[in-house]
């Protein structure tokens, strides 16, 4: 009998609350339903390019030398390599610009017969070194590749005009790929009815930022250097932009 009020007391409680929270509900705001409309987007490609001369023209120069005596055949490649590397100098390109290309030395093996069996004998010593010259005014490439043909080198190879750095004209270009982005993004806008809003995401497009080079060639052993052209070659830069349509 004692416990009979406090469970009358738990009752009246719940009723109360759930009385409360009927009411409560009666005059509470209605905000509505919360829904969130997917952002339109456009996204191009922007491209530009520009013409530039060649920076760059770089040749190879070669020795090769055979003889019975190893030393004999190494002594006689390394002193025409020698003034292969003095007349570039004295032509005015800098030590930096002249590197070891490649450098082999090996004895010949000899084929021949004996008892109805082939067989292999040592043979002449070869031995051979390459050069590779970099010259940074093109424009002497001709008068470069008469020196080279002069100086005693078996093999002349070049020019090969290429660029050396195109950093500067990257930089205008990417200004450039992004406007011409932009152009492309305001008339897809236009079509749809739409204008267009902010930028969201711009990413440089393509694997490589080399540009590409005009080749130019030369061989020769002997006499003058024919006339060559530096000729011009393509940088581009690309960008891929996405903006926002409103």
């Amino acid at each position: 009998m004692e416990h009979k009020p406090l469970s009358v007391a738990i009752i009246i409680s719940s009723v109360l609350l759930v009385s409360l929270v009927a009411v409560g509900s009666l005059f509470l705001p209605s905000w509505g339903r919360i829904h969130v409309a997917p952002t339109q987007t456009v996204t191009v490609v922007g491209e530009a390019k520009s013409q530039e001369k060649s920076q760059i023209a770089v040749f190879s120069a070669g020795v090769n030398a055979f003889s019975d005596d190893k030393t004999v055949a190494v002594n006689d490649v390394n002193k025409k390599v020698e003034a292969i590397i003095q007349a570039v100098k004295v032509f005015g390109v800098t030590e930096e610009d002249i590197k070891t290309q490649s450098l082999n030395i090996y004895q010949n093996q000899d084929q021949y017969y004996e008892d109805g069996r082939q067989k292999y004998r040592p043979g002449q010593w070869n031995v051979s070194n390459t050069v590779e010259i970099t010259l940074r005014n093109v424009d002497q490439a001709s008068a470069l590749a008469g020196v080279l043909t002069n100086t005693g080198a078996n093999n002349v190879y070049g020019p090969n005009f290429t660029f050396d750095d195109t950093s500067e004209q990257a930089t205008a270009l990417l200004d450039a790929a992004f406007n011409n982005a932009k152009v492309k993004a305001e008339k897809v806008a236009q079509s749809t009815g739409q204008k267009l809003g902010k930028v969201v995401s711009v990413t440089e497009a393509g694997a490589s930022q080399q540009p590409v080079p005009f080749y130019g060639r030369m061989e020769g052993g002997g006499g003058g250097g024919g006339a060559v052209e530096p000729g011009s070659g393509t940088v581009s830069k690309a960008v891929t932009v996405t903006f926002e349509l409103r």
